[in-house]
């Protein structure tokens, strides 16, 4: 066994949910894992608890996620308008004009690392294992598959080449490395994907207990998601797509709301995957053992006091509202508008943002958040709409474009709108992008949607048609942050900055 020179802690409350029983990770921290210990069934499950930790932390999906959808220019950053600095980062990567001294990029970058470096202690020392169940052991495996899997799509979408370990760091290892290849990144996703795909069991054959945990279809969804980035094996997001519908999910019996906010309905029917909280406030909001989700109080709009902080984030843009079609019932679940249906029993005043508009699928009312750090929503990484679209998408490139009107009315259905009837591939591959957009707003999607259509063209023609001319290709790749390359001399920058 290699000697692992750091302790992991062997138990962490990471993800809870709202259900009547104990979650499965509703633990603190009892005592350390050495790199000598002899790992029991406790221990496994408590290290791969920590791996999904990260997820919850500001530098991922309680900030930096969402934010992506201001960088993709569907709303401006808002917040305090006041100040010139507030969301500055947010606000440079969303004008295009971001240097390598960019904390958001410096967020995404080391991010995901903590989360990565669990999984790769788990995979080596549960494997290892002989005093374990079975069954357990191949779950804990694909879990830790499926989140190293996750956490290295983010970065390398972000940053394409991305320093890659695959083992835990040991005594002599060379601690500074370059930057793999992104291809060869990608080799290694569809591997931990493919793996985790055999290893992790169904959602529904979870216990309240471990509902919430990385299941099959959830890995079924990332694998079709990294082909759909890669633009190949189009039939095979297909068949993946497909077993997904196979495996018992059918959007017409699912509710749109359910997914967000205050109506959030936890590990639901329709969603795939998502990041826990709870809600709890005797964890500091600002660290990392946080319970709180932050996107009710960060995007209330400022000065209403309709939630828990109510900080002002999310300005959507009008250009984002025009798509909305006549008659569209997401339009009311999603955004806050001068004469729009109530938000708990008030009315929304335009003059709270800067645009008119503010995002309202994630807000939580304060008889369920009460202040600024007891949220308990979750947020949704994957949903079963996204893989029919992705399945649509996919139709739509073999050229199948009949077949592809099938799964993307499902999605329009459910909104109220009528089916898209075109036969055209250029037509429909625009309906696609179109429904994507208006679907999934505000999700942490259209960044990482817009950049993949066209190898990028897509992207610079839609961000010079709103007049952010500064946006090249170079720069849908972020900078890397330069504390990395100051501190390892073999981190090279993107180009273009």
């Amino acid at each position: 066994m290699r000697k692992i020179v750091y302790f992991i802690v062997s138990a962490l409350l990471l993800l809870t949910t709202a259900t009547s029983c104990e979650d499965f990770l509703d633990k603190r921290p009892q005592d350390m894992i050495g790199s000598d210990t002899e790992l029991n069934e406790t221990d496994a499950e408590a290290l791969i608890n920590s791996a999904y930790q990260p997820l919850q932390w500001a530098k991922l999906y309680n900030m930096r996620m969402w934010t992506t959808d201001v960088i993709a220019n569907d709303s401006e950053a808002g917040g305090d308008m006041s100040s010139a600095t507030d969301g500055i980062e947010t606000k440079d990567l969303a004008s295009f004009i971001a240097t390598s001294a960019n904390a958001g990029s410096l967020d995404l970058w080391r991010g995901p690392n903590p989360g990565i470096l669990r999984c790769n202690v788990v995979l080596e020392r549960v494997s290892e294992m002989e005093n374990i169940d079975e069954a357990l052991k191949n779950r804990i495996l694909g879990e830790a598959y499926f989140l190293r899997a996750h956490y290295y799509f983010i970065m390398v979408r972000i940053f394409g080449d991305i320093p890659m370990r695959t083992v835990p760091v040991v005594a002599g290892d060379e601690l500074k490395i370059a930057r793999t290849p992104k291809a060869e990144v990608y080799e290694q996703l569809i591997s931990d994907c493919k793996k985790a795909i055999e290893l992790l069991p169904a959602k529904s054959s979870y216990s309240s207990l471990d509902l919430g945990r990385a299941c099959k279809e959830a890995a079924i969804a990332m694998l079709a998601k990294i082909y759909i980035t890669l633009g190949e094996k189009y039939d095979e997001v297909v068949s993946l797509c497909s077993q997904i519908e196979s495996m018992g999910y059918d959007l017409s019996s699912m509710r749109y709301e359910d997914n967000f906010g205050a109506a959030r309905v936890k590990n639901g029917p329709e969603s795939l995957f998502e990041v826990q909280y709870t809600g709890d406030p005797k964890y500091d909001f600002w660290g990392n053992d946080n319970q709180s989700s932050w996107l009710s109080t960060f995007q209330g709009p400022r000065n209403s006091n309709w939630v828990g902080g109510s900080w002002g984030w999310h300005h959507v843009k009008q250009e984002f509202v025009d798509q909305y079609e006549e008659g569209d019932l997401r339009k009311d679940v999603t955004i806050l508008y001068k004469g729009c249906p109530q938000f708990d029993g008030y009315d929304y005043d335009p003059s709270w943002s800067s645009t008119g508009y503010n995002v309202r699928k994630f807000l939580v009312s304060k008889s369920i958040s009460p202040d600024y750090n007891t949220n308990p929503a979750n947020f949704v990484v994957y949903r079963f709409a996204d893989v029919l679209l992705m399945k649509a998408e996919a139709l739509n490139e073999l050229g199948q474009v009949t077949e592809a009107q099938v799964p993307l009315n499902k999605v329009r259905a459910r909104a109220g709108l009528p089916a898209v009837t075109t036969s055209d591939k250029a037509t429909m591959k625009e309906k696609i992008i179109h429904e994507r957009r208006m679907e999934l707003a505000f999700e942490g999607h259209r960044w990482f949607d817009l950049i993949h259509i066209d190898n990028g063209d897509y992207a610079v023609s839609f961000f010079h048609s709103i007049g952010k001319t500064n946006a090249t290709k170079e720069r849908l790749l972020w900078p890397v942050p330069q504390e990395e390359i100051d501190d390892n001399p073999l981190i090279t920058q993107n180009p273009g900055y």
